[in-house]
């Protein structure tokens, strides 16, 4: 559903945000790119929403490429930023039509809006409350019911919890499991490793834009994500053996 081939992005002053990375989500998975402020996490999704236009490689979505047929690929897409940009004076509910419309949905009634507010967490008497009143974490829960109004197949999220206190930031992930367990194929770019692990089917770890690792849920298991995050972010070696960098 989201795939990147060897996808690369120097921008015109030279310097390499992406280089040659590779990686797959399928339906019903969550992959969270891990990295610290810099690491081309962003740059990845850019691509993808089409934001940024990659030096080489392919972007997938739903076997569209992004660079070739942008329209057709934001069909299948949904994105939750790291600061949502919605109408301050609107409320909620009018955000969620607003985006519906946008997205090709017409005639959205006032309940389905209540509905997918209520799915995200949000109390009743804020459906009709100036967005402009919100709390960091209750835009995020909006953000989230805007993506799940628009049902795509394909989801991204862009450092989601950034700025939610501990308890927002658990609530959203419980939603964004939601998600998977709907079947949606789920990129998070993040610096969370915390909640990552709980969450993440698959982790790559991203340093100067370059996948120096990726694990599995499974092979997590066994490992410490937070001292192995920490060795790579001190240098990475050859793994010959592998056949990978690392």
């Amino acid at each position: 559903m989201i795939e990147a081939i060897n996808l690369t992005k120097r921008y015109d002053d030279g310097r390499l945000a992406l280089d040659a990375i590779n990686l797959s989500v399928e339906p019903g998975e969550i992959y969270c790119l891990l990295g610290a402020n810099g690491a081309g996490k962003s740059t990845a999704i850019s691509i993808f929403l089409s934001f940024l236009e990659p030096s080489s490689g392919r972007a997938l979505i739903n076997g569209i490429d992004v660079a070739n047929d942008p329209l057709e690929a934001k069909k299948h897409v949904s994105f939750v930023p790291e600061d949502l940009t919605v109408y301050g004076q609107l409320s909620a509910r009018q955000n969620i039509e607003f985006f519906a419309r946008l997205a090709g949905k017409r005639g959205v009634k006032k309940e389905e809006c209540y509905n997918v507010l209520r799915q995200v967490g949000l109390q009743d008497r804020s459906f009709e409350q100036a967005v402009s009143s919100f709390t960091k974490g209750m835009r995020q829960k909006l953000g989230l019911a805007i993506a799940m109004m628009r049902d795509t197949n394909a989801v991204f999220m862009d450092e989601p919890t950034s700025g939610l206190d501990p308890k927002d930031g658990t609530d959203f992930m419980d939603l964004v499991n939601e998600l998977r367990e709907r079947g949606k194929a789920i990129l998070i770019a993040t610096r969370d490793m915390f909640r990552v692990k709980d969450i993440a089917d698959r982790i790559g770890i991203l340093k100067e834009g370059r996948k120096i690792i990726e694990r599995t849920r499974s092979e997590l298991r066994h490992e410490n994500l937070e001292a192995l995050y920490l060795s790579y972010m001190g240098g990475y070696r050859e793994d010959r053996s592998a056949g990978i960098a690392e």
